[in-house]
């Protein structure tokens, strides 16, 4: 099979979706065999897979910097605790090039660039719709937060802000209801996506069938992903205190390796 014959790119070459799949149990050593599947496609492709997390970490970068502009500094920690959630939506090109290496394709730049150009004539524009909803009401339900628990305090610059959150104890209140909300928004968010991604790039189906199979992946296996969901968020946030630099090696891992645990997760369409 190679590149000329199968593609992302057209309703007409991806895999049929006739019916709900029903998901596999996953165990801890999928998630193993799959990070080492996700890091061989990162050295097999490493300058490809690396631009990718080049640009969500200069996205990262210039939406802070676009922040601290704006003198929104109350939004800085809130939307860095939520980067990772629209971590899989920016790792499209990541989950092609993971298919195609599976299936021994060849392919350049021109062929990825244009599956994830195309992406916003399928059904992922309305899984990036819901994933940036979702990061909207986290950021909004933070912004009542602060009207409701630091009525008076005023955030002139970051450190400010900082010792407000930190040193006192309405910003203890504050960081332990945000996060407390924050945690069922990003349960959410996770069990809707780390599966629906990667298949609406695979098979030819509607998002809401994608989300439905998500979460019977996430309920089917409760332990395993909650185990990978806190992989994805310590790796991403620790990869967030090198100034985002980090994410230029951990995003390209972490999405290759989404798409193997997704394939060993959701069996594949007979016939």
């Amino acid at each position: 099979m190679t590149s000329k014959t199968k593609g992302a790119t057209s309703p007409d070459n991806l895999t049929p979706q006739h019916a709900q799949p029903k998901p596999n149990k996953v165990t801890a050593n999928d998630i193993i065999a799959s990070l080492r599947a996700g890091f061989s496609d990162f050295l097999a492709r490493p300058f490809m897979s690396s631009f990718f997390g080049l640009f969500y970490a200069a996205f990262g970068l210039l939406f802070v910097w676009t922040l601290v502009w704006l003198g929104k500094i109350w939004m800085i920690i809130p939307a860095v605790v939520a980067f990772p959630l629209v971590a899989p939506f920016a790792a499209a090109g990541l989950y092609e090039m993971s298919r195609r290496l599976q299936q021994g394709e060849s392919f350049g730049w021109a062929e990825i660039l244009t599956v994830v150009a195309d992406q916003r004539n399928r059904e992922m524009g309305w899984m990036a719709f819901v994933t940036l909803f979702i990061f909207w009401v986290w950021i909004y339900q933070v912004r009542l937060l602060l009207a409701i628990i630091l009525q008076d305090a005023s955030f002139s610059d970051f450190k400010g802000f900082s010792n407000v959150i930190f040193y006192t104890p309405e910003g203890w209140a504050f960081l332990a209801i945000g996060t407390c909300a924050g945690a069922i928004l990003s349960a959410v968010l996770f069990s809707v996506t780390v599966i629906a991604m990667p298949m609406l790039l695979d098979r030819e189906t509607n998002f809401v069938s994608a989300m439905i199979t998500s979460v019977r992946v996430v309920i089917e296996n409760p332990v395993v992903m909650l185990t990978w969901a806190a992989i994805i968020s310590a790796t991403i946030l620790l990869s967030l205190a090198s100034a985002f630099l980090g994410l230029i090696f951990a995003l390209p891992i972490l999405g290759h390796t989404t798409w193997h645990l997704y394939r060993r997760a959701v069996p594949p369409v007979e016939g």
